[in-house]
């Protein structure tokens, strides 16, 4: 079997210098990189620094090499096509058929599947043409990824900026791995939480857990990819955004419950991988509790935090809407999470056993998912986004049809 064949389309933004940093982690992953980049495009890098990073002749034009049909080769032969930056102009072009060089000739015969990264003024991606065209693009199958916030050219601050290089190799990476796009989840809105709370003692201590938020991320970036608007709420989570996420960053408990609720009114699901503390200390100290000579530290008085996955699973304030919990547990597995499930009263329950050097940091995962209907699904020991995919699979089937 031979390398992936992956197209990687340039258009003309100041992004494009972006596009490299993910052109050589293709390469150096062991894909076959063909760099389409636009006219427009080369006046931010040049022919030549594309060619030389991926070993292969760069044009822009249907009229370069004509016998070998290069308009229509290139796209029959990807495995996928990726547009990163993706210009207004350039979505513009596809969702409307236009071939007018290379890229887009190219678009027109591919017929893998395809992904757009949008990179663009807020402005731009918010004007109504640009969101039609977004929605052309999906309902045919397109992956059009959501931009990140952040910095934009100049001193602009908004939504429109190139998703993370690193994350766009990940959502190819995916793509490539299942095979297509898969997009069970498109027009669906998703609810994710990660990481672990932190529950404030003095400005510098807190309560907390191992928790790296490695699980929640894998369940967003899986989603994005099969089409979802994900919101991603994070705790405390040393992670890279997941392209095309919409992530809310969150400390305590009561600041996770409070975003949750209010991103899950409209979401058709909620998936609850955050490990939220059952406890927080009674009461904060303004400053720094002292170590006192010859005295034992006082006691600290805890209390309950709200239950927010038992919360969301009796409100459901959508229709339809599926809940799935976490537990983690250290012994009597099965048992507890079959009561947790009951308890909580969500659909799904996804239990596993953790520990120092189980599960919690670590880049695998194994884990039972428990349904409410009596179900059980086994997933073996692997990368934490084979859980993901398979929590997403069990989700679609329960999730009421689109209208």
């Amino acid at each position: 079997m031979g390398k992936p064949k992956v197209v990687l389309g340039v258009s003309g933004g100041i992004a494009a210098y972006k596009a490299c940093e993910l052109l050589r982690r293709l390469t150096e992953s062991g894909h076959d990189v063909r760099v389409v980049p636009t006219e427009s495009a080369l006046h931010f890098v040049g022919a030549a620094t594309w060619s030389a990073l991926s070993g292969n002749p760069v044009s822009t034009e249907v009229w370069d090499s004509v016998h070998e049909v290069p308009h229509v080769r290139i796209g029959q032969a990807a495995d996928v096509v990726i547009v990163a930056p993706a210009t207004a102009d350039m979505m513009a072009k596809a969702a409307h058929g236009l071939a007018d060089d290379l890229l887009t000739n190219t678009l027109l015969t591919a017929r893998c599947p395809v992904i757009f990264a949008p990179a663009m003024h807020t402005e731009m991606w918010e004007h109504p043409a640009t969101q039609e065209n977004v929605a052309t693009l999906r309902r045919r199958g397109a992956l059009v990824i959501e931009p990140a916030v952040g910095r934009l050219t100049g001193v602009d601050t908004g939504k429109g900026r190139f998703p993370d290089p690193v994350e766009l190799f990940e959502v190819v990476r995916r793509v490539l791995a299942r095979g297509d796009l898969g997009q069970d989840l498109a027009g669906r809105h998703v609810v994710v939480s990660a990481g672990g709370t932190r529950e404030p003692l003095d400005p510098v201590r807190f309560l907390g857990n191992r928790s790296s938020g490695k699980q929640g991320y894998a369940l967003a970036r899986s989603a994005a990819a099969r089409g979802a608007r994900v919101t991603l709420v994070s705790a405390n989570a040393a992670l890279s955004e997941p392209a095309g996420v919409d992530v809310v960053p969150v400390g305590t408990a009561v600041q996770l419950r409070e975003a949750v609720l209010k991103a899950s009114a409209d979401a058709d699901a909620v998936v609850m991988a955050a490990a939220v503390a059952d406890f927080r200390p009674g009461t904060y100290a303004a400053g720094k509790i002292k170590k006192k000579d010859g005295q034992e530290p006082a006691p600290i008085a805890l209390v309950r935090n709200p239950d927010i996955l038992a919360e969301i699973a009796g409100e459901r304030p959508r229709p339809g809407q599926v809940v799935v919990g976490f537990a983690a547990e250290t012994d009597d597995v099965l048992a507890n999470g079959r009561a947790k499930l009951e308890r909580k009263g969500c659909d799904l329950l996804v239990v596993n056993e953790v520990g120092e050097r189980k599960t919690f940091g670590s880049e695998e995962n194994e884990a039972v998912v428990l349904g409410a209907d009596g179900s059980e699904t086994p997933v073996p020991y692997g990368p934490k986004e084979a859980l993901a995919d398979t929590v997403w699979d069990l989700v679609t089937e329960r999730l009421p049809r689109n209208s």
